[in-house]
């Protein structure tokens, strides 16, 4: 579906896009979840970070090729369902949109939790309804307010990494005070990788639904102002991004903080900050990580509306879901997905250990999914674009198809490493489960369409 014939308004600015970007990258998950990783991996888990990078960099760019070859609502689940067939669209949008309503609901629940350690007089339940209800009216606005929301969530997650970034390596160059040059915490615990290469490696499977979110750029492109032009530098900047934002911050976490301290890397970054002496640390990072939960649950809003509307449009969804009132705004698909928020998040407070441990387990590994069938999408797309339209590839995938093709086994490598990892079996075997039952809901839907 051209994203011109829409109806969609086209209110994102360039500031607006440059955020959406920055702030799908950094999420809470690396404010809290990295001290897992490290825990098991020690310094190395660098590498770790930097493996799964590599491969979300790959993916990035492979994107950035179609979205400004192909500029759509719905991005790469028009991509794959031109590249692929309308199987591979099905899965890619339905998978994609249950993965952000999973997220809308966990970090409904997170950013309660934060809130109700401040006010303790008020249920957790009441302020996980507050924050839907408000992101909720954020999006139903206009998508010029859900941008500017994010523009503004965005700017001051990346103020307090860049503040982090740069005490960090005043610390580490001795030029803080109270500080010694040198980064001792690297070798001091069993050296740079104490356990071996094999936490390293599962370190990388486990840091994978990190990254996921910079992606989101591609969908907000249709309502951009300039799509081809913000697609371009936005997908072009995510090497940067993914070098200095996770790679540089954990690496300064390693660096400052002893890996094997269990306590500390409960709460890695909040360590750090009280290795620099920073007052009130825990109160600080409770904000950023506030920040990044409102920023998650914002976007996780717009992504899940804009991929419902753009099934939709091709009858994967009720056709009814894919119309706009005068402001532009895809109204049903905003309330449906909102609806299934609710339902989720009911199900964390009435079943925290059953349906809501299913959907927490199930909906990263259908993230892993969605990315391999992207780069599938890619690599004959492209080939596709070569013959047909070589004047439309204005971004190329690098080393294409040998990187393409690279970054796919990459990806069916941490499928393969979930299998054989305890901890991350469980998710595997919800995540094949939640894609058996798409498959079954895409055989319905045939059915029904031949009757």
């Amino acid at each position: 579906m051209p994203a011109a014939a829409t109806g969609l308004r086209r209110s994102l600015q360039r500031r607006h896009m440059q955020m959406i970007a920055l702030g799908g990258v950094i999420g809470a998950g690396l404010f809290v979840g990295s001290g897992v990783v490290i825990g098991s991996a020690g310094p190395a888990a660098v590498l770790s970070f930097a493996l799964t990078g590599t491969l979300v960099v790959l993916v990035m760019r492979m994107l950035g090729e179609m979205a400004v070859a192909y500029p759509a609502v719905g991005g790469f689940y028009e991509y794959n369902r031109l590249a692929l067939g309308e199987l591979a669209g099905f899965l890619t949008g339905w998978m994609y949109w249950y993965f952000w309503v999973i997220v809308v609901a966990l970090e409904a629940v997170a950013g309660a939790r934060i809130l109700n350690n401040w006010w303790p007089g008020i249920a957790p339940w009441e302020f996980t309804l507050a924050l839907m209800a408000l992101f909720t009216v954020v999006n139903l606005l206009s998508v010029r307010s859900y941008g500017e929301a994010e523009f503004w969530f965005a700017s001051i997650k990346v103020a307090a990494i860049m503040v982090f970034l740069g005490a960090g390596a005043l610390f580490a160059l001795g030029l803080w005070p109270g500080a010694h040059a040198g980064l001792p915490q690297l070798t001091a615990h069993g050296g740079f990788m104490p356990k071996g290469i094999v936490p390293v490696l599962t370190g990388a499977v486990a840091a994978t639904g990190f990254y996921f979110g910079a992606e989101i750029v591609t969908i907000a492109a249709a309502e951009s102002a300039e799509p081809e032009r913000a697609v371009a530098e936005t997908t072009q900047s995510v090497i940067w991004r993914v070098l200095v934002f996770y790679i540089g911050s954990i690496f300064l976490v390693v660096a400052l903080v002893p890996w094997n301290d269990t306590l500390r890397m409960a709460q890695p970054y909040v360590s750090v900050m009280e290795v620099l002496r920073i007052p009130s640390a825990a109160t600080l990072m409770s904000l950023v990580i506030l920040t990044a939960v409102l920023s998650a649950l914002n976007s996780g809003l717009f992504a899940s509306s804009r991929m419902l509307m753009a099934l939709a449009g091709r009858g994967d969804a009720p056709r009814s879901i894919a119309r706009l009132d005068r402001r532009g705004v895809p109204v049903a698909a905003i309330l449906a997905s909102t609806a299934f928020g609710y339902l989720t998040v009911a199900m964390s407070y009435l079943s925290p250990d059953r349906i809501f441990a299913f959907l927490v387990n199930s909906y990263g590994t259908v993230a892993i999914f969605v990315y391999v069938l992207i780069a599938v999408a890619e690599l004959r797309l492209r080939r596709r674009l070569e013959r047909e339209a070589p004047e439309r590839l204005r971004i190329r995938m690098w080393g294409y198809p040998w990187l393409t093709r690279i970054a796919i086994a990459g990806m069916v490598a941490i499928l393969a490493a979930m299998a054989v990892i305890p901890d991350q079996r469980v998710s595997l075997g919800f995540g094949v489960i939640s894609a058996a039952v798409m498959l079954i809901a895409y055989a319905l839907r045939r059915g029904l369409r031949l009757l």
